[in-house]
């Protein structure tokens, strides 16, 4: 299992134009073969950063969409609206600590 974490600074004018961009392809990253999970998330105090937070079932299937058609159309789209550079993070889990 890969988590990838990637994190976006927009400039504030383009977030609506982002959010739109992500909800109209959030469907078809979701079901590319090994995402099993995807998230959004804003942060508290900079509403112009922005995390995407998905779970792949392995580092191929996450190469795979990386260089597919899907993510080479939504990804240019994307970093036309950045502020700063996207910094981006693959990991692996070593525990899951419960309540």
């Amino acid at each position: 299992m890969i988590i990838r974490i990637v994190k976006m600074t927009f400039e504030p004018s383009s977030v609506p134009e982002f959010l739109e961009l992500f909800n109209a392809s959030k469907e078809l990253i979701r079901n590319f073969d090994g995402c099993t999970q995807l998230e959004l998330l804003n942060d508290k105090h900079d509403k112009t950063i922005f995390f995407t937070y998905s779970v792949w079932q392995s580092e191929q299937q996450l190469n795979a969409y990386r260089n597919s058609e899907l993510f080479i159309s939504v990804w240019n789209k994307t970093k036309l609206l950045f502020s700063a550079k996207a910094e981006a993070w693959s990991l692996t889990k070593l525990m899951t600590v419960a309540e």
